[in-house]
């Protein structure tokens, strides 16, 4: 029985890696090689040709300094607001607070493509649309966030804070520095959660700017799939921009990962 829960896991390791390496693979192939022979796993010959080609001849470097712009501001504000947020819903005592909630959660339940429309309509209103703004703003909270660490602050001990409030800390004096150190697992949780989303954000884009130099990551990359570049698949060239574009989360994923997994109820413990 073990034998066979090996296979199959050794199977679907296979079905779910083996696409990843055909694209790294692919990204160190000339375009013949990769027309010719897609599904190997080993280029012949290795070269570095796409990678130089995606920096010298595609708005690359434009799109990454937008991703960057983007992700950064994106996920501060998320980690700031959604905790705020979430702690004022977890512990503080206010007219509407349950009904509030219930709009959080309902807000998660709606799909995202129902908001284009609305989304559009606010941005060219405001006077926002094909900016930095237009890129940020609309994004710099979310309510998964807000939930996340709703629920982590309602696993810490009311005692704690209890503590604080007798030697004259505010509610805000007890956020800031009883609470929020203690809650290290969620924050790293909802920054590789904030980091993850925004840099992958792509329909976002498609209802805030239309400026090629406002264009992120995701964005140039779909214009670089749909035909942008001219003659010829030029997988290679494509292969390597996306696998650019997926190193940085990888990365960050990577580090953050024993963070990521740890139970919750660890932070409120070590308090």
């Amino acid at each position: 029985m073990k034998a066979m829960r090996g296979i199959l896991l050794a199977v679907f390791s296979v079905v779910f890696v083996y696409p990843f390496v055909i694209q790294v693979a692919n990204s160190f192939k000339t375009d013949p090689d990769a027309a010719a022979n897609p599904l190997s796993p080993i280029p012949h010959p290795a070269t570095l040709s796409a990678f130089e080609r995606v920096f010298l001849g595609t708005d690359m470097p434009v799109w990454l300094a937008n991703s960057l712009l983007v992700t950064v501001v994106v996920t501060l504000g998320r980690v700031l607001l959604d905790s705020m947020a979430g702690y004022a819903l977890a512990r503080l005592r206010f007219r509407g607070r349950s009904g509030l909630f219930a709009a959080v959660i309902a807000v998660m339940a709606v799909p995202g493509v129902v908001l284009f429309i609305p989304k559009f309509l606010v941005l060219n209103q405001l006077g926002m649309y094909d900016s930095y703004l237009a890129l940020i703003l609309p994004l710099v909270a979310d309510a998964t966030g807000v939930f996340i660490m709703k629920q982590f602050f309602e696993s810490i001990p009311g005692s704690v804070e209890e503590a604080a409030r007798i030697d004259g800390a505010g509610p805000f004096r007890v956020f800031w520095s009883v609470v929020l150190p203690m809650s290290r697992p969620a924050l790293i949780t909802l920054t590789i959660l904030s980091f993850q989303g925004s840099w992958n954000e792509f329909p976002h884009t498609l209802v805030a700017v239309q400026d090629p130099a406002l264009f992120t990551l995701p964005r140039g990359l779909a214009d670089l799939v749909s035909g942008s570049l001219g003659g010829g698949t030029q997988f290679p060239l494509k292969l390597a921009a996306a696998l650019l574009a997926t190193v940085p989360v990888a990365v960050i994923f990577v580090v953050f990962q024993r963070h990521f997994i740890r139970d919750p109820n660890q932070g409120a413990e070590k308090g």
